[in-house]
């Protein structure tokens, strides 16, 4: 089979399967709907999303199913375009739930995590779908692909890297002096181990906590991992250190599917609690103490955390980006 027809079959699968999920997507907007199954993190009444979700995946199955049927067409990529946006908008702090449920909590609702997880599958397939009959026009003979050799990330993408590493440290100093016992922004590690008690955290983050060594503070420590490993060259070939499987190509997805969530998570979260906070600072808004005995301890404590995401999740774009290029098969 040439590799023009094995492209072509690559994209008729990515079509049918994104007409598959619009419906199933569509079908899940319904019975929200019909049971009155608030989609809102917080549960409760229904605020409208349930009927935003039905209307994407009609909207996606109608498109999806035009492209099926009649091939690719300009408005019909508009369209999946728009679909697509849509569905990442539905997906957005889908991170901040895998995050919970990997420390063993459970998650304000059952079903705004189920349709976010939905929606981040339609936003790739819808994508991928999005991009067919684009791709340059190839021999009918059968050629081979070489795979690219293990490189690092350019100098300006290595030091975007380093900027979303070093945002990460206060982040990391506060919470692991918190777990220490100490006290920071009126807080004490006593007390910030009673709110997390308090708010359901699950038996292996108390523990981690009483041993000192904060959940939250571990995994931003794997995060900044994610992140060299996309710039450096041990990313794309598991280096010696790794028992088994050193010299061995690492799977593109291994790296670039937590990096897609990451980023299109921690981002926008960042970049738009950046704009909150500022408002706060300049007296324009007024900002909940929380916990904190003052709004100005809250504040401090919100900077800290909304910078690091903002940075980081910014630099895992520029890397993943970065990742995606250099590890591309050539023909």
């Amino acid at each position: 089979m040439s590799t023009r027809d094995r492209n072509a079959r690559a994209e008729q699968r990515t079509m049918t399967a994104a007409l598959v999920w619009a419906v199933a997507y569509a079908g899940f907007g319904l019975a929200c709907v019909l049971s009155r199954t608030s989609l809102s993190h917080l549960g409760g009444d229904g605020e409208g999303l349930e009927w935003a979700v039905m209307a994407v995946g009609v909207l996606a199955a109608l498109t999806a199913g035009a492209v099926v049927r009649y091939g690719m067409r300009p408005a019909l990529r508009v369209l999946l375009l728009s679909a697509c946006a849509l569905t990442g908008v539905m997906a957005f702090s889908l991170l901040m739930d895998v995050i919970t449920l990997m420390l063993g909590q459970g998650v304000d609702s059952p079903a705004s995590t189920a349709n976010k997880a939905l929606a981040a599958v339609g936003a790739v397939l819808l994508a991928a779908t999005a991009r067919s009959d684009r791709l340059p026009a190839v021999p009918a003979v059968p050629t081979g692909t070489a795979v690219p050799k293990a490189s690092a990330a350019p100098r300006s993408v290595q030091l975007t890297a380093w900027a979303g590493t070093l945002a990460f440290l206060p982040y990391t100093a506060m919470k692991t002096y918190w777990a220490s016992g100490g006290t920071f922004a009126g807080v004490t590690g006593e007390e910030m181990l009673a709110v997390s008690e308090r708010n359901g955290a699950s038996g292996i983050f108390l523990t981690l906590e009483s041993w000192g060594l904060d959940p939250t503070a571990l995994l931003a420590v794997l995060g900044v991992f994610l992140l060299w490993g996309l710039v450096r060259p041990w990313g794309q070939v598991f280096p010696r250190w790794t028992p088994f499987l050193r010299g061995r190509r690492v799977p593109r997805s291994l790296p670039l599917a937590p990096a897609l969530l990451g980023a299109a998570t921690l981002a926008p979260y960042g970049v738009v609690g950046i704009g909150y906070l500022a408002l706060v600072t300049a007296g324009a808004v007024t900002m909940g103490r929380g916990d904190f005995p003052s709004e100005g301890g809250a504040l401090l404590v919100g900077w800290i955390g909304i910078t690091a995401f903002a940075v980081y999740g910014i630099a895992l774009v520029v890397a993943a980006r970065s990742y995606w290029l250099r590890t591309r098969s050539t023909a």
